[in-house]
C-alpha cells in the first residue's frame, strides 16, 4: 500500500523471534499516533502505541496478553519501538505512566529502557484511583544494557533514606548547644539534612556556618542514630559529630539565620526533657556517659 499521508511508512522492527509491525495510521492521526502490533513466534501477543506531542516528546502505552507479561516480551518490544522513535522521528523524550500496583509493568518499562522518575498520587485509573509511577527516557540516555545505563536504572529505582548530620557543641560547664527552631516546637542539635552527593561531615560544617554564622571543626563521629518514623517524618539516619568544646564568648560570635533559627541556648542534662524530642534526650543522655568508640543507636538507644 502506498503512503499518501506524508507520514513515515510503518516500520518493521525485528529482534530474533520478535517482530514489531507498524500499523497504518488513519487519516488525521499522522501527527499524534504511531501504533505497533507485536508478534512473537508467529502469534500476535500485544500492541505498543506512541502518543506524540508537539514538542519532541511522546507517551508510550502498551497492552499485552496476560500470559506474556512476565517473559520479557514487553521490554524487548519497548526497546525496539523507543529506539526507532528516537532515531527515525527525532523525539527527545518518551515517558510512560504505569499503575504503581502493577509491579510487572513497572519492571518491564524499566528493563525496556525507561527510568523511574516519580510517583503521581491518587490518579484516575481503571476501577477507581491509585498511585501512578512516571517513567521516562531521553534520546541520549545510555542503553540499559550498558554499565552506565544499568547503574542509572538502579539509581532511579533503589530506595533512598534521609541522612541528617548534627553536631554536639559543649561549653566549659559541659552544657550542650541547642537550636530553638522556627518550624517545630522541639529544640534540636545544630545541623541539617545532607544534600545529594555531600558527605555528612561536610554537611554539618556547612549547616552550622549557614545557620549560626560560625565555623566549626569536626573532631570525630560520636554516634550513628537510626530514627524510626516520628510525628509524620519519615525514618532517617543521623550522623552525630563531635564539634568540640568552645569558649565562653561563642554565643556572641553567632549570627542566626532568622528563617530557621529563633535562638540558641546552652542546656544542661537536667533540662533536656523540657526542650528536646525523646529520641534526642536519650541520645544526649547516652553520650554524656559514653567514652567508647562510635556508637550505633536506634531511636537514641544502643542496640549493639
Amino acid at each position: 500500500m502506498s503512503d499518501t499521508s506524508g507520514a513515515p511508512s510503518p516500520p518493521v522492527l525485528e529482534d530474533e523471534d520478535l517482530v514489531v509491525l507498524g500499523v497504518e495510521v488513519q487519516p488525521g492521526d499522522e501527527a499524534t499516533l504511531r501504533a505497533f502490533t507485536v508478534v512473537w513466534q508467529g502469534e500476535q501477543v500485544g500492541r505498543v502505541e506512541l502518543l506524540l506531542g508537539d514538542t519532541g516528546d511522546a507517551e508510550v502505552i502498551w497492552l499485552f496478553v496476560d500470559e506474556y507479561r512476565r517473559v520479557g516480551i514487553i521490554e524487548r518490544a519497548l526497546r525496539l519501538v523507543l529506539r526507532w522513535a528516537f532515531d527515525d522521528l527525532g523525539l527527545r523524550r518518551i515517558e510512560a505512566r504505569v499503575e504503581d500496583s502493577d509491579r510487572d509493568a513497572v519492571r518491564a518499562a524499566m528493563r525496556g529502557g525507561l527510568r523511574k522518575e516519580g510517583v503521581s498520587r491518587s490518579q484516575a485509573v481503571p476501577g477507581g484511583r491509585g498511585d501512578v509511577v512516571v517513567l521516562g527516557v531521553l534520546d541520549d540516555d545510555p542503553s540499559p544494557d550498558s554499565r552506565d545505563g544499568f547503574i542509572a536504572q538502579l539509581n532511579s529505582a533503589l530506595p533512598t533514606k534521609r541522612a541528617i548530620a548534627q553536631g554536639v557543641i559543649r561549653d566549659s560547664r559541659d552544657r550542650v548547644l541547642l537550636c530553638e527552631l522556627v518550624y517545630k516546637q522541639e529544640w534540636d542539635l545544630p545541623g541539617g539534612v545532607v544534600d545529594p552527593y555531600e558527605s555528612p561531615a561536610h554537611c554539618v560544617v556547612r549547616e552550622v556556618r549557614e545557620e549560626l554564622g560560625v565555623d566549626v571543626e569536626v573532631l570525630g563521629l560520636l554516634a550513628v542514630n537510626w530514627l524510626p518514623p516520628w510525628r509524620g517524618w519519615s525514618d532517617a539516619t543521623v550522623f552525630v559529630f563531635d564539634l568540640g568544646l568552645v569558649d565562653d564568648d561563642f554565643m556572641s560570635r553567632t549570627t542566626l539565620q532568622p528563617r530557621e533559627i529563633r535562638a540558641v541556648h546552652w542546656v544542661g542534662e537536667e533540662e533536656l526533657d523540657r526542650h528536646v524530642a525523646p529520641y534526642n534526650q536519650r541520645l544526649l543522655a547516652f553520650l554524656a556517659t559514653h567514652a567508647g568508640p562510635t556508637a550505633y543507636l536506634e531511636d537514641g538507644l544502643p542496640v549493639l
